[in-house]
């Protein structure tokens, strides 16, 4: 049960409340009048107590599907216990229905006229509920509440009246006569000294006070609700709709913030990769400086990198400078009579500085070279030197070296 302020409302039109806490302790005792804005925002539950005289309270037998269709075959099912025409007349039936429901039965223009009372003092009432139901009930017996001026009255879980304390046992010996004997608990809050009502077998409570907190604290969840078709209450749904509605602005803020995150990601990520590109690029002229700008702005520095790197490995090629020096490499490494003093491999040809003791053993290492598969090997230059002979060979592969 939620935190819920309880109203009565009066025959005449006044009203007396006080505020319920979840666990159904009652706050305080009940004060006369209406409650003050400052009560009203707190959010409780508003639920109303209607005066039973007006409400008929009876049960009927209705087969239906649904509960759109109860309430539509409601007014067929109990026409013979109505005074007035049904189009005159709102029906409720109780919550949990089963094979036999509740029904209460009052006149549109009363309904009417309660709600626009509420709404003079400010109040939309979640709940509207015959105070007859507020009555505690025990097993197969009967409570009554009297006040100064009238007595109300319940019978069963679906039965009760409200009438004149002096009537009241006149009216409680027609009700035994038609459905037998009852225990019955009398609960008295009239004013001062006041004679016991002649109710043979009742139990009498004398002197209580405060009969709305005596009915808060016998009332946990109300078994109908008058407020349902025109009539239901729509601020609770339109308070639900407006945290809905900001709940919805707050999803579409965090997406569109996403949004803008990840574009701003982007952003940063395609400017990073710029940045990378640029430093690949100046990577590559540094590494291959005969590359010229055209070139390099054509191809990826990657795909500049791999293809010279395939080339110095020989790649597709026969003249490729790393296959030619895995085939001399044997040659100039099994002499230490010569040096090898440098190299520069150019347009699919390997020159080599060489030293020599003398011309002889230079021109035998030309031989051996010669003698490897598909090189072309001649010696363009050689110079005495102090200490022997400097002297240059060109190596190339395939054609005329």
């Amino acid at each position: 049960m939620p935190d819920r302020l309880l109203l009565r409302l009066q025959y005449g039109g006044d009203a007396t409340w006080l505020r319920q806490a979840a666990d159904g302790r009652v706050a305080s005792g009940s004060a006369r009048g209406f409650p003050p804005a400052s009560a009203l925002a707190s959010g409780a539950e508003i639920v109303v107590l209607v005066p039973a005289e007006d409400v008929l309270l009876t049960e009927a037998k209705v087969a239906a599907r649904s509960r759109a269709q109860l309430l539509q075959a409601l007014p067929f099912a109990i026409e013979d216990q109505l005074l007035a025409p049904v189009e005159d007349l709102h029906f409720a039936a109780s919550e949990d229905a089963g094979e036999t429901v509740g029904v209460a039965v009052v006149a549109r223009a009363t309904l009417r006229a309660w709600l626009d009372r509420l709404a003079e003092a400010g109040l939309q009432p979640d709940v509207l509920l015959p105070e007859s139901l507020a009555l505690p009930l025990a097993p197969g017996g009967a409570s009554a509440l009297i006040e100064d001026d009238r007595a109300v009255v319940r019978l069963a879980l679906w039965s009760g009246f409200a009438c004149a304390p002096a009537d009241l046992p006149a009216w409680l010996l027609q009700t035994i006569e038609s459905r037998g004997a009852r225990s019955l608990d009398v609960h008295d809050f009239r004013d001062g000294p006041a004679p016991r009502l002649p109710l043979p077998g009742a139990t009498y409570h004398e002197r209580q006070r405060d009969p709305l907190a005596f009915l808060a604290r016998s009332l946990g969840k109300p078994p109908l609700n008058l407020l349902h078709g025109d009539y239901a209450s729509q601020h609770r749904a339109a308070r639900g709709a407006r945290w809905w509605r900001i709940a919805a602005g707050l999803a579409a803020a965090v997406l569109v913030l996403a949004v803008a995150n990840l574009g701003f990601e982007v952003v940063q990520l395609s400017r990073a990769s710029a940045r990378m590109d640029t430093l690949a690029q100046e990577a590559v002229r540094q590494a291959f400086p005969d590359l010229d700008a055209a070139e390099i702005a054509r191809s990826a520095p990657a795909d500049l990198a791999r293809s010279r790197i395939e080339r110095l490995r020989g790649g597709a090629q026969s003249s490729g400078l790393l296959r030619t020096l895995a085939q001399i490499a044997p040659v100039l490494g099994s002499t230490s009579r010569i040096q090898t003093r440098g190299m520069e491999f150019r347009n699919g040809s390997l020159e080599l500085g060489l030293r020599a003791p003398d011309v002889a053993t230079l021109d035998a290492v030309r031989e051996r070279l010669a003698a490897l598969p598909g090189l072309k090997v001649v010696v363009t230059a050689a110079n005495p030197g102090e200490d022997g002979i400097d002297g240059r060979i060109r190596i190339g592969s395939g054609g005329t070296p």
